[in-house]
């Protein structure tokens, strides 16, 4: 079994690529509430989790 701080290790350097990844795959997937002109003031609590979750996986891409 491989040593948990090598897996740690490789996890790490690898986030980037993995956001990266989960980004494109969600651009594919998940709606796009922009485009359908959504007003989030007045977004179902689902609706309001996508939006969350696209803003949480697109930043952490990012960086």
């Amino acid at each position: 079994m491989p040593n948990r701080k090598v897996f740690f290790y490789i996890f790490e350097e690898n986030k980037p690529t993995m956001y990266k990844i989960l980004a494109k795959i969600n651009k594919v997937l998940l709606p796009s509430f922009t485009k359908q002109g959504l007003d989030i003031a007045k977004a179902k609590k689902w609706q309001m989790a996508i939006i969350g979750y696209r803003a949480y996986v697109t930043k952490r891409a990012l960086e």
